[in-house]
């Protein structure tokens, strides 16, 4: 192994488990993230030195396969976090990233800054993704960072240890789980989707940082304060199979020893065990 990777260390490991995110600092290199912002800020249409052109709050870009956001996600730092977070040969490698919420500063509300987690599997027919017991389809959420977030910079918000109280939600739901949207009205009216027992943390850092977060993690949006437009991206990392909570013995990895925590080991089994 390559000593100089930024890896996480076992108390990392378990702040993730406890808390739901963990922020690999400098997991790519700062002159990739220059590279990207630069091919952001093209695709916004928006001057970077004329603060006039920037008209809305906030700017949605899709996903981009140049060569810089292909060199930010196969970074061998975050491979080795995924391995740590998800287990070898349990994810799905990335050659491209999106997508892009870029914030501005701007008087007008985002519109988007509610609570909620995000879902892993589209159903035909639905407007809304859903997510499930297992997090079909998504082993991690991921913030990269591709400029200096600070306070007032519209840093993503975080209900630190909210992944914990997901799986109470979801396992009744078993194998076909709830649509994202019904997920956040139940946890509201159970006061667990903004619950004053669950602290908040910004997610800022220095560009070229990723937030490695637990699929289950409630999370949201705000308006930018600050003076200097928030580059970011908000990809999935994609599971390789489906989550196994319930595997027999301990080899569980990180992800899914925060589901068994959510519902209890006793519960996890009477639960888990009909899928």
């Amino acid at each position: 192994m390559n000593d100089t990777r930024n890896i996480l260390t076992d108390e990392q490991v378990e702040r993730f488990v406890d808390d739901g995110f963990v922020r690999l600092a400098g997991a790519f290199p700062r002159r990739v993230a220059d590279e990207c912002a630069e091919i952001l800020w093209r695709e916004t249409g928006f001057d970077p030195e004329d603060r006039a052109t920037w008209t809305s709050p906030v700017v949605r870009i899709g996903e981009r396969t140049d060569e810089p956001f292909r060199r930010a996600t196969t970074s061998p730092a975050l491979h080795d976090a995924f391995d740590l977070l998800v287990g070898e040969g349990q994810w799905l490698p990335r050659a491209s990233l999106g997508t892009f919420p870029i914030r501005f500063p701007h008087p007008d509300d985002p519109g988007d800054a509610g609570w909620h987690t995000d879902g892993g599997y589209q159903v035909p027919g639905e407007s809304w993704p859903r997510l499930n017991i297992r997090s079909r389809g998504r082993a991690l959420l991921m913030l990269f960072l591709f400029s200096d977030v600070g306070p007032h910079d519209a840093p993503t918000r975080i209900k630190v240890g909210s992944h914990l109280d997901v799986p109470e939600f979801l396992a009744p739901a078993g194998e076909e789980g709830m649509s994202v949207l019904a997920l956040a009205e139940a946890m509201a009216e159970a006061g667990k989707l903004d619950s004053p027992d669950r602290p908040l943390a910004l997610a800022t850092g220095r560009a070229g940082d990723v937030y490695l977060c637990h699929p289950f993690l409630v999370h949201g949006a705000q308006a930018h304060r600050g003076e200097v437009p928030r580059l970011m991206a908000q990809p999935p990392l994609q599971s390789a199979g489906r989550l196994e909570p319930d595997r027999p013995g301990t080899a569980h990895s990180p992800v899914e020893r925060a589901i068994r925590r959510g519902l209890g080991l006793d519960h996890a089994r009477e639960c888990l065990h009909e899928f």
